[in-house]
């Protein structure tokens, strides 16, 4: 239910390429995953998940301007691999008006390599109240601390982003444009750093 991507830099980014993936066609695990019957159930989560983010950003205004076609045209793109479709639709979700400086809320999702828990979203605005732009490193600081210092002042975690550590100073507003997923979320990993 994750983005291959972001299933890679949870854990294999510290392996090898190319990445060995085992594939099962019988014994499906019900009791760790849902099973999606059909390929509009994909559409569905998909759709809700652009929605989300777009409420996030835009409190909506965006995807409720779409038509049905729109919404078609998002889908098939990323679907058929035809990124000029999809990206023809998607550029109006990740625009926003110039006298506003940024999105509204930033969408991301945080996850842990380490914990049980899913992941971690609240509201985080890309922009500060004095105005500056908040950084990667701003968004963990408010939301996982333990992610960028330990007690020991040692970095022993490392974030990663479509197989890259951005740098902590990097705007989040420029991350959520450039580093977001097809859903408009920006998946954020945080993994054990390698020891060797």
């Amino acid at each position: 239910h994750y983005p291959i991507g972001l299933l890679f830099d949870l854990h294999a980014s510290n392996t090898a390429l190319p990445w060995s993936i085992t594939v099962h066609f019988k014994n499906f695990p019900e009791k760790d995953l849902l099973h999606c019957h059909s390929k509009d159930v994909i559409e569905a989560h998909f759709m809700a998940c652009i929605k989300e983010a777009d409420a996030l950003k835009h409190k909506s205004q965006v995807i409720n301007e779409m038509q049905k076609k729109d919404h078609k045209q998002l889908w098939m793109g990323l679907q058929n691999d035809k990124f000029e479709q999809f990206w023809a639709i998607n550029r109006k979700l990740m625009e926003y008006p110039t006298e506003d400086s940024g999105f509204r809320y930033i969408p991301f999702r945080i996850y842990q390599a380490t914990t049980e828990r899913p992941f971690i979203q609240k509201l985080f605005r890309p922009i500060a109240s004095g105005g500056q732009l908040h950084t990667l490193g701003d968004l963990l600081k408010d939301v996982c601390p333990s992610a960028i210092t330990s007690e020991d002042g040692e970095q022993k975690t490392q974030v990663m982003i479509h197989g890259i550590e951005p740098m902590l100073e990097t705007p989040i507003q420029w991350l959520s444009e450039h580093m977001s997923y097809p859903d408009n979320f920006l998946h954020i990993s945080i993994i054990p750093r390698p020891t060797d």
